[in-house]
Formats: C-alpha cells, structure tokens, sequence
C-alpha cells in the first residue's frame, strides 16, 4: 500500500480560532493522528492476538513486529476492516 497523504482545509476564521490555543496547527495534527494510529494498532493487536491464540487451526508463531503482525492479520481469510464490518452488520 502506498503512503496516503490527508490535507485539511481551514478557513481563516478556524485558524484563528486554533491558533489561541495552539502554537503549531500542523504539529497538533500531526500528533493527533499519531496518537490514533498508536490507539488502533494497540487495539488491533489485542484482538488479533486473542483470536489467534484461540485459533485451533493456527499454529504458527505470532509475529513481533508491528508489520509482520499487520501484513499476518490482514491476509488472514476471517479479516475485515471497519467498512467491510460496518457493511456486514447492516446485512446481518
């Protein structure tokens, strides 16, 4: 998968009103989706570590490292992310 830029528009009045309380806007965003990413991946791992050593049929290692673990989890047939979950649920 590629690397996805995300761009934000703020008009001049939000931008005003951000910097009253921020001293950097794109430092703040830039550490707020950190902060996601660290918060999904920790959920990410604790599911998929639970449902893989629950998994009778799988009986290879667990990866250590974030990448392997993620490129692992995804490939896995029983996989879905949250759109496809979100679709399934309005279909079940």
């Amino acid at each position: 998968m590629a690397k996805l830029t995300l761009t934000i528009e703020v008009d001049d009045t939000d931008q005003t009103v951000l910097k009253n309380d921020l001293t950097d806007i794109d430092a703040w965003v830039q550490d707020a989706m950190k902060g996601k990413i660290s918060n999904c991946w920790k959920r990410m791992q604790t599911e998929w570590t639970t449902k893989l050593m629950n998994d009778s049929s799988f009986t290879d290692s667990i990866p250590s490292n974030k990448a392997d673990f993620v490129t692992l989890v995804t490939a896995r047939s029983d996989y879905k992310d949250r759109k496809a979950r979100d679709e399934a649920s309005k279909i079940g």
